[in-house]
């Protein structure tokens, strides 16, 4: 599991809340400061969001990263604590 993997994750957990009719493209642009072309384009897949700009629609949407990580997506490293 990557960086890139749990922005593709998030990425497609915003498309489909924009498919689903629970958010706007430009309701996501403004409820998170980021330009509504921007927003277009990363839901197209022509841009990706930075890590400052993914953090930022976590935040305002309430996601966690926990919610974009699957239970077989992490190595087990045998390490106990």
């Amino acid at each position: 599991m990557t960086l890139r993997d749990v922005q593709d994750r998030l990425t497609a957990r915003l498309r489909e809340r924009v498919r689903s009719g629970d958010v706007t493209e430009r309701g996501l642009a403004r409820i998170t400061k980021i330009s509504q072309p921007h927003i277009h384009n990363v839901l197209k897949g022509k841009r990706f969001l930075s890590t400052e700009m993914a953090d930022q629609v976590m935040r305002h949407l309430r996601i966690d990263v926990r919610d974009l990580i699957e239970p077989g997506d992490l190595p087990d490293t045998g390490r106990r604590e």
